[in-house]
């Protein structure tokens, strides 16, 4: 009743002078809580609450406890102890550059917290969120991921110490549920790097291997080396691995498709060094003239050559040298009978890796446009910035159906993972397409991250993922931005997306 009495002086202090606000009605509660603990008797308190407190200062408790896991646990607890300081270093990094500076709350007034209960030294940093409370959570959660058991050993130790923060007065009650939730979200990051880790460490090849022509010494072999890719470096190396090939370099200024096409007409095998965008070029060119295609891994993004299995441009100099080949599908766009046109649209395309439309899209367009002035990390973040305040939902038209969705994404074969573009594939050769949509509603920026953290995305109202052999996409409003494999363009307003089985002859060497 006491609490009460105080929640209601809150709630009168936040009427003075105005109407009632929530931050008043938070504080006024916040304030009966801390006092409430600091008035009630707790048996044993006295002498355990203030030592566990000062025992995780600066993660000491957790760092003993990681150290006796790792020393005598068995291998599943020293696992789960690692991911745990994991945890709680992200968790510590974010409160300390991040939540400390964004809300300069003062500490509580302690006129009514027993003595014996004060630290010897009260802290001087800002009072939201709780360090203490994150870190305890955080490595918490990163246990439990890895072994609950373990988990609810430690459990009643993280909610003690996050207790014992208001018990001794260094911090209001909604300072340490923050660090809490903080804590709790750091866990599920590290816990999704994790499982990521263990996907990229899978080794892709259920494809069936095909025979290709071999070219030991690279004769009858055109490779296109795209220098703004980061591959300039990479051309004197093909030259001396293959002496017989014809090897192009290209840049800004340069046509891709036409220089493709052109590589494509003369050779019995097209290559290509570059990063997706620079592949796709080389894949489409190849599929038109029915050549294998060798792909040598040198961009800055290789997010085909990794799910191909290739580690480096001496793994395809060796496929080609021995006439090693798997055959993959292909993702295929195509404007619908209803597709508009408009300066840049798009026409009929491929992807080996993804499409989407929707925030990725305008991200790509923003990065693009602002990268040759600024560089392309503050592009990034720029347009990253841009995107999430501005955007707007894009209504489209999917199965006779009008929705408004922040991202529509389109994966050329199964991707692993649980958020909303996932990143890695097992097989190359399936015939469905990976279709993920972020539905609209909210701010994009909420739902992408809430995409973060959902487990698979089937079991959330906000996602939506299945396996289509074809979509077809109307309604599209004009001026639309679309993406494949990194590349950017205006879509049509009716568009049709399938796959091409098995559809093009890739170098890889066997296992």
């Amino acid at each position: 009743m006491r609490g009460n009495g105080k929640v209601r002086e809150g709630v009168r202090a936040a009427r003075h002078g105005g109407p009632l606000t929530w931050t008043g009605a938070v504080a006024g509660w916040d304030r009966a809580v801390f006092d409430a603990v600091a008035r009630r008797h707790w048996p044993g308190g006295d002498r355990v609450l203030p030592r566990l407190s000062r025992a995780a200062d600066h993660g000491l408790l957790w760092g003993g406890i990681t150290a006796g896991l790792a020393l005598l646990g068995p291998h599943g607890a020293r696992r789960a102890a690692l991911r745990g300081a994991a945890s709680l270093a992200l968790a510590s990094a974010t409160v300390n550059t991040l939540g400390k500076w964004s809300v300069r709350r003062a500490r509580p007034l302690t006129a009514g917290v027993p003595q014996v209960r004060l630290p010897a030294r009260q802290p001087w940093t800002t009072s939201f969120p709780s360090g203490h409370s994150a870190s305890a959570f955080a490595y918490l959660t990163g246990v439990t991921a890895a072994a609950p058991a373990w988990g609810a050993v430690i459990a009643p130790v993280a909610a003690s110490v996050a207790f014992s923060r208001v018990y001794t007065g260094v911090h209001y009650p909604t300072d340490v549920l923050a660090g809490a939730a903080l804590g709790v979200a750091a866990g599920l990051v590290v816990r999704r790097l994790a499982l990521d880790a263990q996907q990229s460490r899978a080794t892709p090849g259920d494809e069936d291997p095909v025979a290709a022509p071999a070219l030991p010494d690279g004769a009858g072999l055109t490779v296109v080396v795209n220098t703004d890719s980061g591959s300039a470096a990479a051309a004197d190396g093909l030259r001396a691995a293959l002496p017989r090939a014809e090897v192009v370099t290209c840049g800004a200024g340069d046509e891709l498709p036409e220089l493709m096409a052109d590589a494509a007409a003369r050779s019995t095998v097209l290559g290509v060094c570059g990063g997706d965008g620079t592949v796709n070029a080389a894949a489409a060119a190849a599929l038109r003239a029915g050549i294998p295609l060798a792909v040598f891994p040198g961009g800055t993004l290789n997010h085909f050559a990794a799910d191909l299995g290739l580690a480096g441009p001496e793994d395809t100099c060796r496929a080609v040298a021995e006439g090693q080949a798997v055959r993959v599908s292909v993702g295929r766009f195509t404007p619908g009978p209803g597709a508009g046109s408009g300066p840049g649209s798009a026409e009929s395309g491929y992807f080996l890796n993804t499409f989407s439309i929707g925030v990725y899209p305008e991200l790509l367009r923003h990065r693009v446009r602002w990268a040759p002035r600024i560089g392309s990390g503050p592009a990034a973040l720029l347009a990253a910035w841009r995107v999430l305040r501005a955007q707007h939902p894009v209504r489209l038209r999917l199965g006779g159906r009008t929705v408004p969705v922040w991202l529509l994404f389109a994966g050329n074969g199964t991707y692993h993972g649980s958020g909303p573009t996932p990143r890695r594939r097992l097989s190359l050769d399936e015939p469905h397409l990976d279709v993920r949509l972020v539905l609209g509603g909210g701010h994009p920026g909420t739902r992408l991250l809430a995409a973060a953290f959902t487990g698979p995305l089937t079991r959330s109202p906000a996602h939506l993922a299945t396996r289509l052999d074809a979509l077809r996409i109307t309604g599209i409003p004009p001026g639309t931005a679309l993406a494949h494999d990194g590349e950017y363009a205006t879509a049509p307003t009716d568009l049709v997306l399938d796959k091409l089985p098995a559809a093009l002859t890739v170098y890889r060497p066997r296992p």
